[in-house]
């Protein structure tokens, strides 16, 4: 080695005299009052430079000039400087950088800069908002969110991976620096337009443009972002995360935030380019799990706002069929829940407010021929025209497809169609079959005046005629009622004289054949929307988060700003005799109170100023939506109940405020983890549902099919309306209430149980004894009634076992029947309440039920929720018991909706309980009529007979348990079917030999 590496030269130097005798430290002193010389600024002339900078950890002035050279080609249109948003290999490292070293350093000091310009610490220069818009703008692009993502996963999987004894301080709270980031970057209203900007404004070609355009949407929509940043708050805490930026942890609120984008971009009329990036990113954004309320805000903030655009709407509505059909169903819904539904619309004038709707209507829709054939799907869907809504929306949709003769004309002829066709009357829901007729009826009228000559030839057709013969041949008394209506109807517009049809039935003198009768004369006109547009509702609500899960500490009493008195009190002496002869014995001394208020041993912390509970509905609302406030939140789940009770009947302050308190109690969340919170509200639930059965139960049905909720609200929705069809029923007494109790508290002999402890059987009941409605208040029901079912069968399979019923003194047959005499099985109620059950409460769910089997994942077919639904549906009919008139039209609906869920029940416990359930409550309702039953659906019960024999079969139920329950139960149906195919079997031939 050292042969390889030998000097060339070497010299020596000597060392100078003067510096020998220097020692090696010398102290340096700097001169008083001097003042340090600014640092020299530092020249990036290029990327290289600018990559170098931000390399050699600058100080904060160098990190200011490279990202004035990042930015200035924004500013002076220089066409030689540094593209950083264009795609590049420089450009990458740059973005790298800035995330990798450059944030985790810097973001904190840029941004209590810029906060504290805000609060006016540093001046009013605005120089630190400058700083930190410079830094943002550097990684507002498609290349920056995607750098911030990536390095937010890396630390999410660094901190995974590493022991818990070895984890990073610094990990989470580089965490939550990226997320507060990714916050800045994608707040406000035009933060999307501004990325696509700066994205594609520099590209060369046009492919290039597209690749960015769909790595854009892909980071939007995927899911992607909020899964990412919904992990990295859950290591971080939630409650460690700044509020302002906990809404791109939730799904939710990012939705509504494009939605905002989406309206925005579209209300500033943009070009071809960016509209069709709009119309995508609406699109695909209803992937993201909230269609619902992505819609709705766009439609407020430009249909629906002064400030809007109108026309814009349509122009971004999504052109596919599957999302523009959604689209559609969701604006008609909106429309018809915030204008419509209040309305009284039992006249036939013209009604502003329905031309208003009209009027947005065709705005959004503006003669598209793909819309315009929407709408005539949506009005004779077999899901149903407007299902569950008012008559309004449906009136205003005609009033548009009224603008066009053959639009009309089509919607009349399918809807003739429809209405005479035999599958349909037999298996749609009663819900399904009014609001078509109601559709074939307006239109009807519109033709008649459009076209007369039209309308007489349909009704001259063979189809029209075998409709009418068909809805007058059916089983159902609703279908044969419907064909009656329609045949007077359509007979007058057409015919005059002795010629009309006329039935001459009591029925077609009812208030409700009048109203159908009256909409053939309806004729509504397209009017302005200027009434409908709100003046504030381009101003929508940024995303907030909801506050920290935890009680908040108690605030110090703000002392009284009024002056103390100086006068000094007199001393007031009393003279007590302390001795305890005197004591009266008879008075019991009270124990000392316990408050938990003052239990702080600070008494400054003591808060005396409590807030008072709601006494008014308007004041339970408030209370309410302020979801910040703990004693709010606390007072108002538990007085709403009691409230909602008392002020059922008197004036219409809980019907005006029904459809706003019921959103509240279902969006309600528990940021405080308070107590029984969902059992205080389902009763509030509960005690809507009480007051006001004809609007809310409908109201809820709906909202279990449609809206974003989850599964747990859903749920609660299930109990709350099975609940209130046993109250509603007469399953409650009143012996336990008094003058100062409300209606709650009122509970039977029956259901009582599920309420109240052991102890408080009698006498009046404080609310501490009021237990709270358990999560398996349903459950418990279904198990007294199938106890109840399976008795008398277990009765009877004893007596066959032990032997013959002559060697006995008693059988167990006659004991079970005396023991359960003075409580009959199916208890007998009012015809009223009895419609009520089946019209408001059992027709809105299996209708429903059957438009959303249409959809492409229809959430009730979770196999917990589908068991649960069908419970509940068992429960009702059971409520409204055999004195219901419509039994009849109950039972094949139930019947047909139960076979066709079977596929869906098999092979889950939970969901073969709740099918056995309804069809053994179907089975106790129709005991004494089971002849009509196996005359009038004979195939029905052979085919039931058949799948429950095999259900049985394939259930073992040795183990005990659910298994064990199920296959009682299925032993149960099966015996009550037998029973009746051997007592009926010669009605049930014919049927039998084709099955």
């Amino acid at each position: 080695m050292d042969d390889i590496l030998t000097p060339v030269s070497t010299t020596y130097l000597k060392p100078r005299k003067d510096k020998e005798e220097e020692p090696l430290f010398t102290e340096v002193k700097s001169p008083r009052h001097v003042e340090p010389s600014p640092p020299k600024p530092i020249a990036i002339s290029s990327a290289d430079d600018a990559l170098d900078a931000l390399r050699s950890q600058p100080d904060y002035d160098s990190l200011i000039s490279v990202l004035n050279f990042l930015t200035r080609h924004h500013h002076d249109g220089d066409a030689s400087s540094f593209r950083l948003h264009v795609p590049s290999p420089k450009g990458a490292a740059i973005v790298q950088t800035l995330v990798a070293e450059i944030a985790p350093n810097y973001w904190t000091l840029l941004y209590e800069g810029s906060e504290s310009e805000h609060g006016h610490d540093r001046g009013s220069s605005g120089s630190d908002s400058r700083d930190l818009e410079l830094f943002l703008q550097c990684l507002r692009s498609v290349t920056g969110i995607n750098a911030l993502v990536s390095h937010l996963k890396a630390l999410m999987q660094e901190f995974k991976s590493s022991s818990r004894d070895s984890k990073r301080p610094d990990v989470s709270l580089h965490i939550s620096i990226f997320l507060d980031i990714l916050a800045a970057i994608l707040g406000g209203d035009s933060a999307v337009r501004q990325i696509w900007i700066a994205s594609l404004s520099e590209l060369g070609t046009q492919a290039l443009k597209k690749v960015q355009s769909q790595a854009l949407l892909s980071i939007l929509t995927s899911g992607k972002l909020v899964s990412v940043t919904g992990e990295a708050a859950e290591i971080r805490g939630r409650d460690k995360v700044r509020a302002e930026t906990r809404w791109i942890t939730d799904g939710l609120e990012v939705s509504k935030w494009i939605g905002r984008n989406v309206a925005s971009w579209a209300n500033a009329e943009p070009k071809d380019t960016g509209l069709q990036f709009c119309s995508d990113l609406f699109q695909r954004a209803m992937s993201i799990g909230y269609p619902e309320s992505l819609t709705k805000v766009v439609i407020d903030l430009t249909l629906l706002s002064r400030q809007g655009q109108r026309d814009s709407f349509a122009k971004v509505c999504p052109n596919s069929s599957s999302h523009g059909r959604r689209v559609l169903q969701v604006m008609l819904d909106y429309l018809s829940e915030k204008f419509l539904d209040r309305l009284n619309l039992d006249g036939v004038a013209s009604e502003p407010t329905v031309s208003a709707v009209a009027g947005v209507i065709r705005a959004a829709t503006t003669n598209d021929e793909s819309r315009t054939n929407e709408l005539i799907r949506w009005c004779t869907s077999a899901s149903g025209a407007g299902l569950g809504r008012g008559t309004g929306i449906r009136r205003a949709v005609l009033a548009v497809l009224a603008q066009n003769r053959e639009a009309i004309t089509t919607v009349l002829e399918k809807s003739l169609a429809q209405f005479g066709d035999e599958l349909y009357i037999k298996h749609a829901a009663v819900l399904q079959q009014n609001v078509h007729t109601e559709v074939l009826l307006l239109g009807a009228g519109y033709v008649a005046r459009l076209s007369p000559i039209k309308l007489n030839m349909l009704l001259r057709s063979g189809p029209y005629l075998s409709a009418i013969s068909n809805r007058i041949a059916a089983t159902q008394v609703r279908a044969r009622f419907l064909g009656m209506v329609v045949g007077e109807s359509l007979s007058a517009l057409v015919d005059s004289g002795d010629k009309k049809l006329d039935f001459h039935m009591e029925e077609m003198e009812t208030d409700d054949a009048e109203r159908l009768k009256a909409l053939t004369k309806v004729q509504d006109e397209v009017g302005p929307v200027d009434s409908l547009l709100s003046e504030d509702a381009a101003n929508f609500p940024q995303p907030q988060s909801a506050p920290a899960a935890r009680k908040p500490a108690r605030k110090k009493p703000k002392v009284s700003a009024e002056p103390m008195s100086t006068t000094k009190p007199q001393a007031i002496i009393e003279e007590i005799d302390s001795s305890g002869e005197e004591e009266d014995e008879d008075l019991a001394p009270y124990a000392k109170a316990s408050d938990p208020e003052d239990s702080d041993e600070d008494p400054t912390l003591v808060q005396r100023n409590r807030i008072k509970p709601p006494v008014y509905i308007r004041d339970l609302i408030a209370f309410f939506r302020d979801s910040e406030t703990y004693e709010k939140q606390k007072l108002s789940l538990q007085t709403a109940p009691g409230l909602i009770r008392r002020k059922a009947s008197h004036g219409t302050e809980v019907s005006f405020h029904a459809d706003e308190l019921a959103g509240l109690l279902m969006g309600v969340q528990d940021n405080f983890e308070l107590e029984d919170f969902e059992d205080l509200r389902l009763q509030g639930m509960i005690a809507l549902v009480v007051a006001q059965p004809k609007t809310m139960a409908p109201w809820f049905a709906r909202t279990f099919f449609e809206g974003d909720y989850s599964l747990s609200q859903r749920t609660s929705v299930l109990v709350a309306l099975g609940l209130s069809a046993r109250e509603l029923a007469g399953f409650e007494q009143s012996k336990f209430q008094s003058a100062a109790d409300f209606a709650s508290k009122k509970l039977p002999e029956k259901i009582e149980k599920l309420y109240i402890d052991s102890q408080g059987q009698s006498g009046n009941l404080p609310a501490s004894r009021l237990k709270a409605l358990p999560s398996t208040a349903l459950d418990s029901i279904t198990e007294s009634l199938t106890t109840t079912f399976l008795e008398p069968l277990a009765a009877e399979a004893a007596d066959a076992t032990t032997g013959p019923d002559a060697l006995k003194l008693q059988t167990f047959t006659a004991r079970y029947k005396s023991k359960s005499a003075a409580k009959p099985r199916v208890r007998a109620i009012p015809n009223t309440t009895a419609a009520l059950l089946a019209g408001s409460f059992f027709s809105p769910l299996t209708a429903h039920f059957q438009a959303a089997l249409r959809s492409s994942r229809p959430v009730v077919l979770n196999p917990a929720l589908l068991g649960l639904y069908l419970q509940t549906l068992g429960i009702i009919v059971h409520a409204a018991g055999p004195s219901t008139l419509s039994l009849p039209q109950l039972t094949a609906e139930l019947w047909d909706l139960l076979l066709g869920v079977r596929q869906h029940v098999t092979g889950d416990l939970g969901a073969m309980k709740g099918w056995l359930v309804a069809m053994a409550a179907l089975l106790a309702v129709n005991e004494g009529d089971m002849r009509r039953l196996c005359e009038v659906q004979g195939r029905e019960v052979v085919e039931t007979r058949e799948w429950v024999g095999g259900v049985f079969e394939r259930t073992r139920g040795e183990d005990g348990g659910e298994e064990n329950e199920v296959k009682m139960m299925a032993a149960g149906v099966l015996i009550r079917l037998g029973e009746a195919i051997e007592r009926y079997q010669a009605l049930l031939m014919g049927d039998m030999i084709g099955f």
